[in-house]
C-alpha cells in the first residue's frame, strides 16, 4: 500500500496552524489563570473595602458597645449590603454571636465556618470557608471603639458560585478570541500556501529538487560556459566549462558571490543589466584568451532580475566552422558535379548510340584537360586548401546556374600565418559570390568576376567580386550592408550584413562601385598576413 504524500500546501497549512493553536493555547491558560487571579483577588479586596467601611460606621460601634440600640445594626448591615451587591455582611460581637444578617433568624448564633478568631484578635484578612448561605470568600475587619478597644468584627461575604460565575464568563470570551484566532490562523495558512505554491509555479518540493538537479546536469554538459549575475552584478551561477575556460585565462578561485567586474576582467554583464539589450556575438579578450560570448538580461514580469553570459573560445569555433566549412563545400562540390557530370555522360551516352567514337575520345579528353587544368589553376593560385576547395565549388556551382564565373588571371591568394583569417574570408567572398550569382540571375549576360589581388609590402589582400547584373540603386548604397535589408523577397539580406561583420573583425573594409543597368563592384581591402616561404608564382587562367 502506498503511503500517502501530503502537498506542500497542506504540510504549511498544517504548520502554520498547530503553531496558532500551541501558541493560543498556551496564551490561553495563562491569561485564564491570570483572570481568575485578578478577579478573586479584586472581589477580595473589594469586600475587604466594605468590611473596613462597615467597621468605622458609628451605628455599628455604637450598637456594639451598647449606646445604641443593637436592632439598628441589623438595618445598616442590610441596607449596606444592598447596595454593595454582596451576600451577606454579618456583624460579630467579641464571642462570634452574630449581631447582623441577611436572614434575620442567623441572629444571635455563633457564625458558622470557624475561620473568625482572627479576626476576633483584631486582624483583618481574607479566608474561604461554609457559611450558612455555603462556600464563600470571606472578608474579616475587626470593630474598635473609640478608645480603641476591639469591641467586635464585621464580616463580608461574596459565595464562591459568583465568583466562579465572573471567572468563568471572562473565561469564554478568551474561549471566544481563541477560536476566532485559530480560524483566522486557518485562513491565513491557507492564504500563505496559496501564495507559495504560485511563486512556486505550483511544483512541489520534490520536482523542485528534480528540476535543479536536471539543471545543473544541463548546465554541466553544454560545450559553453555559462555565468549569471543578480542585479547587483554578482555572480550566482558558474558551470565547469566556464571555470575551465578562464582558468585558461589565469583566474581561479570560486567566483560565487563575487562581483562580476572584479572577477572578469572588461566584462559588460554590468552594462547588459543598465541597458536591457542582448549583446550577441561580441568578442572578448581575457588576459589573452579570445572568446565569443553572447549577453542577454533575464526579464521576469517586466522587471530586469539579472544577466546570463555564454561564450566560448574562439579557436575552438574557429576549428568548428572551418570543418563545417569544409564539409559543406565538399557537398556542394559533390552536388554541382554530380548535376555537371550527368550532363556529360548524357552527352557520352548519345555518342556511344551514334557510334561517334573519335569524337567520343576527343571530348572526353577536353572534360579531363579542362578540370585538371581547373583544379591545377585553382590549387597553384589559391594556397589555402579550404578557400580552394570552396572556389572549386563556386565554379561548379556558376556552371550548374549557367553563369559565366571568371576568376582573374593575376589573382594570388597566399597561405595565411593565422588560419584563423580563412573562416572569415569565407564568409567575406562566398557572400559576396553569392549576391553576384543572384545580381545576374535575370540578366542577359550572366558574367561573374573575382579577383584576389595580395599587396606583400603592405600586407593588404583586395578581393574584388564584379557582376553584370542590373546594379545598385544609389538611395540602396547606404542600407546594403543593414542587416535584414534586401532588394529581393523576405527571409533574404542576411549574406551582405556577414561580409560587413567580418570585415570588421579583421580591420578591413568595401568599397561598393556601380552603374545602374550596368552592374556593380564590390572591393573588399583586409589587413593579410602571409605564411612565411610562401612562393610568389602566378599563372593565369580564365575559366567558365
Amino acid at each position: 500500500m502506498v503511503k500517502p504524500v501530503l502537498t506542500l500546501q497542506t504540510k504549511i497549512i498544517l504548520l502554520v496552524w498547530t503553531v496558532v493553536a500551541v501558541a493560543l493555547f498556551i496564551t490561553n491558560m495563562l491569561i485564564t489563570r491570570h483572570i481568575t487571579y485578578t478577579i478573586e483577588t479584586g472581589m477580595g479586596e473589594n469586600a475587604i473595602n466594605i468590611a473596613r467601611l462597615v467597621a468605622r460606621s458609628p451605628t455599628i460601634v455604637g450598637g456594639l458597645t451598647g449606646s445604641i440600640a443593637e436592632s439598628n445594626i441589623q438595618s445598616l448591615a442590610e441596607a449596606m449590603r444592598q447596595a454593595a451587591n454582596v451576600e451577606f455582611i454579618v456583624v460579630l460581637d467579641m464571642n462570634g454571636i452574630r449581631k447582623s444578617h441577611p436572614n434575620p433568624q442567623q441572629i444571635g448564633q455563633h457564625v458558622v465556618g470557624g475561620d473568625e478568631s482572627r479576626a476576633l484578635r483584631g486582624e483583618e484578612y481574607i479566608s474561604i470557608a461554609e457559611g450558612t448561605l455555603g462556600h464563600s470568600l470571606r472578608a474579616f475587619t475587626p470593630v474598635f471603639a473609640p478608645d480603641g478597644r476591639q469591641v467586635g468584627a464585621v464580616v463580608v461575604g461574596i459565595l464562591l458560585n459568583s465568583v466562579q460565575q465572573a471567572v468563568q464568563q471572562s473565561k469564554n470570551l478568551v474561549y471566544i478570541a481563541t477560536a476566532l484566532g485559530l480560524a483566522i490562523g486557518v485562513i491565513g495558512a491557507m492564504l500563505l500556501a496559496r501564495s507559495i505554491k504560485k511563486t512556486l509555479f505550483g511544483l512541489e518540493p520534490s520536482a523542485i529538487a528534480k528540476l535543479l538537479e536536471e539543471r545543473s546536469a544541463m548546465l554541466q554538459s553544454v560545450h559553453e560556459g555559462i555565468i549569471a549575475v543578480d542585479t547587483n552584478g554578482n555572480i550566482t551561477l558558474v558551470n565547469n566549462e566556464a571555470l575551465r575556460l578562464l582558468a585558461r585565462a589565469g583566474i581561479h578561485g570560486n567566483p560565487l558571490g563575487q562581483s562580476v567586474e572584479e572577477y572578469i576582467p572588461n566584462t559588460k554583464l554590468k552594462d547588459v543589466l543598465r541597458s536591457g539589450q542582448a549583446d550577441l556575438g561580441q568578442e572578448q579578450n581575457i588576459n589573452g584568451v579570445i572568446i565569443l560570448t553572447n549577453r542577454v538580461p533575464v526579464i521576469v514580469n517586466g522587471q530586469i532580475v539579472g544577466a546570463i553570459a555564454t561564450f566560448r573560445d574562439k579557436s575552438e569555433v574557429h576549428r568548428l566552422a572551418e570543418e563545417l566549412t569544409g564539409v559543406r563545400n565538399y557537398v556542394e562540390a559533390l552536388r554541382s558535379q554530380a548535376h555537371e557530370f550527368m550532363n556529360k555522360l548524357h552527352v557520352i551516352l548519345g555518342m556511344v548510340r551514334l557510334g561517334c567514337y573519335d569524337q567520343l575520345a576527343a571530348y572526353i579528353n577536353q572534360i579531363a584537360h579542362q578540370q585538371q587544368a581547373e583544379v591545377n589553376f585553382v590549387g597553384a593560385r589559391i594556397r589555402d586548401h579550404v578557400m580552394a576547395g570552396f572556389l572549386l565549388s563556386k565554379l561548379s556551382r556558376a556552371r550548374e546556374l549557367g553563369v559565366e564565373m571568371t576568376i582573374t588571371a593575376t589573382s594570388y591568394l597566399p597561405e595565411p600565418a593565422d588560419d584563423n583569417v580563412i573562416h572569415e574570408l569565407v564568409t567575406i567572398t562566398g557572400n559576396l559570390i553569392d549576391n553576384a550569382f543572384d545580381a545576374v540571375a535575370f540578366a542577359q549576360r550572366k558574367n561573374v568576376s573575382i579577383s584576389f589581388d595580395y599587396d606583400a609590402g603592405a600586407e593588404l589582400l583586395s578581393i574584388t567580386v564584379t557582376d553584370t547584373g542590373k546594379g545598385i540603386a544609389p538611395e540602396y548604397l547606404d542600407k546594403i550592408f543593414a542587416k535584414g535589408f534586401s532588394t529581393k523577397s523576405e527571409d533574404r539580406g542576411l549574406g551582405l550584413a556577414l561580409v560587413q561583420r567580418s570585415l570588421d573583425r579583421l580591420g578591413g573594409r568595401v568599397d561598393v562601385e556601380t552603374e545602374p543597368g550596368k552592374g556593380a563592384r564590390f572591393i573588399a581591402r583586409i589587413p593579410y598576413k602571409r605564411a612565411e616561404g610562401v612562393n610568389d608564382d602566378q599563372s593565369a587562367y580564365r575559366g567558365g
